[in-house]
């Protein structure tokens, strides 16, 4: 029996409908990657659920070295669905999603407060949060920078006013576009009522991650029910550092998208951008950083932490 990897799955989707007509195009691709979408995510023993830019690759990377040094797999293969599973059957199958824009938002559909079970409510659901400030300026090069036409156009499609990227600026980007910081809060707000009425739904905040790496990977590892020793921890954590991640992404080493390089000329192209916390401030005046920081405390609810965050205080821990 043929079996077809979820990746070629995708492309045969996205290559027969690109000559359509956009409408249908859409329509179509819309329709057909919702259910691959959900298939994926009935058949992954954990769902991660992220925005993009709030670290998602980043611990896939880390997940992924955990099962190629113990399987002696190549290292410039990740796990984004079932890539390393059809490789050994030890290792399990993941999805990571959204859950929010465009034909994503088929899981969050799925897993919303009083919707009925479609196989997803009893597994394990990791949001992974992070400082919608950080994630806007991050969201911003993504959009314009590495993007693919594909989603770009699917995004697009899914809210009230297109984003033309070529021209684009950041703060009309961040505050005032239908995907800027209103948005990026009540996706929070939303995965968090969504993790509130699943068993084994769990929080890990992306600056957690980047303090103590180690103990947070570990924490994931457990949720998935798997095992792993403290030496193979450290080791996936020092694989998946900063440093380690700019030089091989910068050399061209993964051959998957999520790390695929861009433009070596271009650092802002770069998935392994900046990863600083806080680094927001940087971008913006005094006067918008605070317009942008009332934002958060005015909407994003307060147990993620990150309204005291935004004025400089050391943010609480979030776990499900």
């Amino acid at each position: 029996m043929l079996h077809v990897s979820d990746g070629v799955k995708k492309w045969s989707i996205l290559v027969p409908t690109y000559p359509m007509p956009a409408k249908t195009r859409v329509a179509l691709r819309r329709r057909y990657l919702s259910r691959l979408e959900m298939a994926k995510a009935q058949r992954a023993r954990m769902l991660i659920i992220g925005h993009p830019k709030s670290g998602n690759t980043w611990l896939k990377v880390m997940l992924s070295r955990l099962y190629q040094v113990r399987h002696g797999l190549a290292a410039n293969r990740l796990i984004n669905t079932d890539e390393l599973a059809r490789k050994h059957p030890d290792i399990p199958r993941l999805a990571a999603t959204n859950g929010y824009y465009s034909y994503e938002g088929v899981i969050g559909d799925a897993l919303a407060p009083g919707v009925a079970d479609t196989g997803l409510r009893q597994k394990p659901i990791l949001l992974i949060a992070r400082n919608p400030l950080d994630i806007a300026v991050s969201w911003y090069f993504q959009f314009t920078k590495r993007q693919s036409d594909a989603k770009q156009e699917l995004i697009n499609h899914f809210i009230d006013h297109p984003i033309d990227r070529h021209t684009v600026e950041m703060w009309d980007f961040v505050r005032h576009s239908d995907i800027g910081l209103p948005c990026l809060i009540e996706f929070l707000n939303t995965w968090h009522r969504n993790l509130e009425e699943l068993e084994r739904g769990t929080t890990i905040r992306y600056e957690d991650l980047r303090a103590e790496p180690g103990t947070t990977l570990k924490q994931v590892v457990e949720l998935m029910g798997d095992n792993f020793s403290d030496e193979e921890i450290d080791e996936a954590v020092q694989f998946g550092s900063f440093d380690n991640l700019r030089q091989m992404e910068s050399k061209g080493f993964f051959r998957q998208g999520g790390m695929k390089l861009r433009n070596p000329d271009d650092p802002t192209t770069f998935k392994v951008r900046r990863g600083k916390v806080g680094g927001y401030r940087d971008y913006f005046t005094p006067e918008q950083a605070a317009e942008l920081e009332g934002l958060v405390r005015e909407r994003l609810n307060p147990v993620f932490g990150y309204g005291s965050a935004a004025a400089g205080a050391e943010p609480v821990s979030v776990h499900g």
